[in-house]
């Protein structure tokens, strides 16, 4: 009997645009996963695949809309505020765009309203401001909970659902494999957080900094899960070069990350091979017991 296999997208902004190899990867093995998790990008990514797209279905619709500067424009345009009273609601903040107008322009029709109707169980992550804890999605609407869970501060507003205000799942849990360890027989991790790198930014903005410290604090609490427990693969495509937003600059970024397909692959051979010796030995075991009473 085959194994089954529940995956964790990370968060990471555009640097999350390198799961989609992996869900190439897994399609040209002809592995559906039992259990999706996922954090900010990582959340939108896992409920494509949970909504039944496939990894070329993704590639074709991000390069569609993100290759094209006039396409994006139009999209952003589409999630402007409705009304003067949207713009100053909760007062004028310039600076915070509103994540589940910008994800309504631009997620693929394919994504459901509702959990209910995923096609494969999906926990979505996110970070309970004011009630200082983690808070895991997966029921009743789904796209607030993905909105909630890409909520990055200072860039985006807070999401209010439920009663409950809502930020950026990465701040509590941004590669969540944890939560779907029990769910599946192989648990694979992709990490797209990345670090501050040197490479064109030796004097970093303020902005830069930010963002650079919200890295470096995502990677200290995977840093800590790992010491605790470790999924059966952990995928880092290497991405630490590319912003939060640079989504514009998804050809070079998949170009850069497409290695990981074959990566991905070797180990989920490792990982299956390692897993059926386990489990021949367990049924040996137990046949020896059998065969003594």
């Amino acid at each position: 009997m085959s194994p089954s296999f529940g995956i964790a997208f990370g968060g990471g902004g555009a640097r999350g645009l390198a799961h989609i190899h992996v869900i190439e990867a897994l399609d040209e093995l002809g592995i559906r996963p039992v259990a999706i998790s996922g954090s900010s990008i990582g959340a939108i990514m896992g409920a494509c695949m949970a909504s039944g797209m496939t990894g070329k279905d993704m590639h074709a619709y991000t390069r569609s809309i993100l290759s094209r500067r006039a396409e994006v424009a139009t999209r952003m345009w589409r999630a402007r505020p409705g009304t003067f009273a949207e713009v100053l609601q909760g007062g004028l903040r310039v600076s915070q765009f509103n994540v589940e107008r910008i994800l309504k322009a631009f997620l693929p029709d394919a994504i459901p309203e509702t959990f209910a109707e995923l096609s494969i169980p999906l926990k979505v992550t996110a970070t309970d401001f004011f009630g200082h804890k983690l808070a895991v999605l997966n029921d009743g609407d789904l796209h607030s909970a993905l909105a909630a869970s890409a909520a990055i501060p200072a860039v985006f507003r807070p999401v209010m659902r439920d009663g409950t205000l809502l930020i950026d799942g990465g701040i509590y849990n941004p590669v969540p494999f944890d939560l779907i360890e029990l769910d599946a027989d192989i648990i694979i991790a992709v990490d797209v957080v990345g670090a501050p790198t040197e490479a064109g930014r030796k004097h970093p903005t303020s902005v830069d900094l930010m963002f650079g410290a919200t890295q470096l604090m995502m990677q200290s609490i995977i840093a800590a899960k790992l010491m605790q427990s470790r999924p059966d693969i952990l995928i880092r495509p290497a991405v630490s070069k590319y912003r939060v937003l640079d989504f514009m600059k998804i050809d070079a970024l998949l170009a850069e990350t497409v290695a990981i397909k074959d990566e991905l692959k070797r180990e989920i051979e490792k990982a299956v091979e390692a897993r059926t010796k386990i489990d021949t030995a367990k049924r040996t075991k137990q046949a020896g017991a059998a065969r003594k009473v």
